[in-house]
């Protein structure tokens, strides 16, 4: 078999390869014929720098072919067919070797290719290429009972197969990412984008873990070895380790406590920035296998955003803030009412609200969940050290924690045991439709009372505890800007898209304040009459028998919201093409499935923008056309009233004077990769460790760790640009934004776009110009006609000045409706372009025409000198009168940059150069015309011509404004792309049944 499927999100195909003898390849023997007869035929006849030119020109390599083989032992080489989205095809070399002694497998030789910093090993039991295997899938007591590589034969075997524990980040050099950047169409502006991706790269190596000590259990013993030299299934001793200076190290790791317990900071694998209390596997009552994740991917491309047509945006911590507001509890009573009082509330939901959490309170700071954190506030109550919650001021009984079993986001839930007294009780919290099914008496009440307040937007915890079930309603403030920003992105044609981990009712609910949703909304559930599903409206008024083939019409009269649990039914029965694309609202969704998403919408034709702030948001990110990451940073204060836009509206320096937007690959003040003041850190180091030399080590001690806590709780004041670190979703992000706002998406789009229409109008005021001057320097060229010296340098230095300042324009500060052109080949440009010259030849032809009446009957010879005369004065200015024109008519201001009276460097050099030629055609400084070599012009030909000049400025205008009605810049035609899609979809599964 040649061809192996391989199923996974890397590699589709692999095709086996044998490459050809070097006499029978098409780049080889060829070519030697041709040497040979350039040795024995042209090195003689010619001198050696001619020979070598020669031989230049049949260094050209025609493309291997390496034929296709079925017995894998015949192959030394496969096509690697990567998975959809996922890059282009590759061939990489198919390695073949021997297992060394000690190795755990049976095989006695491994057929394997690398594909991507991954190995690829041949299954014979399922014929085909997997994965190398990771011993990460065992049971509990296999971990239990491990030591380690026992000997050094298993050490070899292990290095061998795995591989060093280290992961480089490749240096190119400038000239190299010049000579990549130099390949793309819009290429004036690849010289910043090869230095912007530059400095990310270098920035990213310094993010860098530095290599640590640690102890390892081989061969029976306890050795100290590098964290380079760790290999999977050692089992290692870490504790705490500082740094020169004293200060505390993070210690990375990807592995299960076997023993003992540690605070970790698990963002890199949930995407929240709260640190976890972890123990000990073999803790019977907690029962958590729990892994933390050191491996990030990364990816550093600066591009522009050109086609984006619908916006993705996380909630929690996005769209909303991370501070969560504690209302009260309801449930108390057969009402729905709420109790904000705590006074009033009963005894035991106050010591539930106490006591289940998994806080961790480490020298008079605690860590944790911030709604844990406001619902410790909301009763006023204090948690100890010694893992105990008291109240602050009243009487009541302290609640010990005996043991906790953490949340867990597939079981949407959590748990203790608590003793108060002498008894002792099971505390539960989680999600309200997971609570209900383990409780033995529902009240009545219970499930319109958490609908209600979640289709207010609260976010509604579930309190139990053998006989009581109450809920906790906390708020999730909408973050100030978030609302004005997305109503901009749906003012300026740009679809909407929520994508979140919370439930379907309260995310419709922030929908709908953000204006993501404004029709009536659907909600796609299991259906509670039949096995299967329906649309249901949040207040469950309205219900609708869930198909497939009538989503697409659904959504033009509804918003439509579907569920995490939806995702398997639709992957079952192959309607994610015909859903997805129509849905406005995703919730209760995991980070695969966000991945699934933005996959969906590219199939589709979607040009996708997504907006997260949580490392589980680096999948849909890296899908994603542009990826914009938010820091967990304090957003800069807003004055009142004032809207998104207008704050990234221009900025005041030190002298006064108004800052420019900055370039594309820039975006924004707001956008930045590892931008940090590393003067002020070292200041900040420096001092901090003269004064560490005055302490007792106990203090120190405790300074260490008050650092270390408040580092993995990132609560900074947001003054200074937060720096990126291992965790921060931006490592999978070309973009980047300094605080925890939304606002830069509106930036990126508008440096986007203004690029666009800049790149554009470019392209089309080169392509006038040329054409022009081709006919002047070629055409009338044979006619005698030629340009002075003094004339081709001043005509170069306004074209000059004219490039310059047009690319000086900034984007206007509101988006516009209108989208630009997204094509150079498109029937606008090319009919612009015809027509527009159709008139400069016109007036060119008739001026010249004009002039050669009142010439003498005289042969001027093409080689002969320049000698001014009647046609030449006439043709150059009427060659510069059409080289102005097109410029002020392809000049492309507003709706998407400043027009031409905003933009006063381009306004005042096109005044300065009609000026110019008004002085030159009216003869009015005579000497200036005799430097030019300009002879005077009769009255009649001096009145055509600026008559002429007139008129051809007014015919360009008219038919490109006429252009620019005709065809406007429209969204793309994404669900003619979708159907198809469908269609060929279909097909494949037909074939494969």
């Amino acid at each position: 078999m040649s061809r192996f499927h391989v199923e996974g999100k890397v590699v589709e195909g692999v095709d086996l390869l044998r490459r050809r003898p070097p006499a029978w390849r098409l780049d080889v023997w060829p070519f030697a014929v041709l040497y040979a007869a350039w040795l024995f035929f042209i090195v003689p006849a010619l001198e050696l720098g001619d020979s070598a030119i020669v031989l230049g020109k049949t260094r050209f390599m025609p493309k291997k072919v390496n034929p296709k083989v079925k017995d894998i032992h015949l192959a030394d080489a496969c096509k690697v067919t990567p998975a959809k989205f996922s890059g282009s095809k590759e061939i990489v070399i198919l390695h073949f070797q021997r297992q060394l002694a000690g190795s755990s497998t049976s095989d006695t030789e491994e057929i394997h290719f690398n594909f991507r910093k991954q190995r690829f090993i041949f299954s014979k039991e399922k014929e085909t290429f997997c994965k190398l295997p990771y011993p990460t899938k065992e049971t509990f007591g296999y971990y239990l009972k491990n030591t380690g590589h026992g000997s050094e034969a298993k050490v070899v075997a292990a290095a061998e197969k795995w591989g060093r524990n280290v992961f480089e980040y490749p240096q190119p050099t400038f000239q190299k990412l010049m000579k990549e950047h130099c390949m793309e169409p819009f290429f004036v502006f690849q010289s910043t984008m090869a230095k912007s991706r530059l400095k990310t790269l270098t920035d990213l190596r310094r993010v860098r873990v530095d290599s640590q000590t640690l102890m390892v259990h081989r061969g029976g013993k306890w050795v100290k070895l590098t964290g380079t030299e760790l290999l999977p299934g050692d089992v290692v001793s870490i504790g705490r380790s500082s740094g020169p200076n004293g200060e505390e190290k993070s210690v990375p790791a990807d592995m299960l406590i076997l023993a003992g317990s540690a605070i970790v900071n698990e963002a890199i694998l949930t995407g929240e920035s709260t640190p976890q209390w972890k123990v000990t596997a073999n803790s019977w009552e907690s029962g958590l296998f729990i892994l933390f994740l050191v491996f990030f991917a990364i990816i550093a491309a600066g591009y522009v955003l050109k086609k984006v047509d619908i916006c993705c945006f996380d909630k929690t911590g996005t769209l909303t803030s991370d501070d969560m507001e504690f209302r009260g509890v309801v449930g108390l009573t057969d009402g729905i009412n709420l109790e904000s009082d705590v006074t009033k509330m009963p005894t035991r939901t106050v010591e539930v609200l106490a006591g289940c959490h998994a806080l961790v309170f480490v020298d008079n700071k605690l860590v944790g969940d911030p709604l844990e954190k406001a619902a410790l506030k909301g009763i006023d109550w204090k948690y100890t050290s010694d893992e105990k919650a008291m109240p602050k001021k009243s009487d009541g009984h302290a609640v010990q924690i005996v043991q906790r079993h953490h949340f867990a986001s597939h079981l949407k839930r959590m748990a203790v045991v608590v003793r108060v007294q002498e008894a002792f009780f099971a505390f539960v919290k989680g999600a309200p439709e997971v609570i209900q099914d383990r409780l033995v008496d529902v009240p009545s009440s219970y499930v319109d009372t958490y609908k209600r307040f979640t289709r207010q937007g609260s976010r509604v915890l579930a309190l139990a505890f053998k006989p009581l079930p109450d809920m906790a309603v906390f708020n999730c403030p909408i973050r100030p800007d978030s609302g004005s920003v997305l109503s901009e992105l749906r003012e300026s044609s740009h679809d909407l898209v929520m994508i979140t981990g919370d439930q379907a009712l309260t995310a419709c609910h922030v929908a709908g304040q953000v204006h993501i949703i404004s029709k009536p909304t659907l909600i796609l559930a299991p259906s509670k009459s039949s096995g299967g599903f329906e649309w249901i409206s949040p207040d469950e008024t309205e219900l609708i028998p869930y198909s497939k083939k009538e989503v697409e019409g659904l959504s033009d009269s509804y918003d439509l919201c579907i569920g995490g649990d939806c995702f398997e039914m639709l992957q079952q029965t192959s309607a994610v093409l015909q859903v997805i694309p129509y849905v406005k609202v995703f919730a209760r969704v995991a980070p695969d499935q966000k991945e699934l998403i933005m996959t969906t919408f590219k199939t589709v034709g979607r040009m996708t923008l997504m907006c997260g702030d949580g490392t589980n948001d680096v999948g849909a990110l890296k899908q994603a056309h542009v990826g914009v990451a938010l820091l967990n940073a304090v957003p800069p204060p807003q004055s009142g009233g004032t809207s998104s836009s207008q704050s990234s509206k221009s900025e005041t320096n030190k002298s006064g004077k108004p800052k420019k937007l900055k370039s594309t690959s820039e975006a924004s003040n707001a956008l930045t990769i590892n931008d940090g003041n590393h003067g002020n850190t070292q200041n900040k180091s420096s001092s901090g460790s003269s004064s560490n030399r005055n302490l007792t080590p106990a203090d120190k001690q405790r300074e260490k760790l008050k650092k270390m806590i408040d580092e993995m709780n990132e609560e900074g004041d947001g003054r200074s640009a937060p720096l990126v670190k291992l965790g921060d979703a931006s490592m999978a992000s070309p973009f980047t934004a300094k605080h925890a706002s939304v606002a830069p998406t509106l930036d990126i789009i508008r440096q986007g776009r203004s690029t666009l229409v800049t790149t554009l109008q470019m392209f089309k005021i080169l392509g006038l110009n040329c054409l022009a001057t081709a006919y002047v320097l070629s055409v009338m060229y044979l006619d005698g006609v030629k340009l002075g010296d003094v004339q081709a340098t001043i005509s170069g230095v306004f074209t000059a000045a004219f490039f310059l300042f047009i690319s000086h324009a900034r984007p206007l500060p509101t988006l516009s409706k209108e989208r630009p052109h997204p094509n150079i080949f498109c029937a606008y440009v090319f009919l612009s372009l015809l027509g527009q010259f159709a008139i400069h030849l016109t007036f060119l032809i008739t001026a010249v025409n004009e002039a050669v009446k009142h010439m003498p009957e005289e042969c001027i010879e093409p080689d002969s000198e320049f000698h001014p005369n009647l046609v030449n004065t006439v043709s150059y200015m009427v060659n510069m009168m059409i080289q102005v024109a097109t410029f002020a008519v392809n000049y492309m201001g507003h709706p998407f940059n400043q027009s031409v009276s905003e933009n006063k460097p381009f306004l005042f050099a096109l005044m300065a150069s009609v000026g110019f030629f008004t002085i030159v055609t009216s003869d009015l400084f005579r000497d200036l015309n005799d430097w030019l070599k300009l002879v005077p012009l009769p009255e009649g030909v001096r009145t055509k011509l600026i008559v002429g000049a007139v008129v051809m400025f007014g015919g360009c205008y008219v038919w490109e404004r006429l252009l620019r009605w005709m065809f406007p810049g429209k969204l793309p035609a994404w669900k003619k792309k979708q159907r198809q899609a469908v269609v060929v979809e279909t097909t494949a599964n037909k074939k494969q049944l």
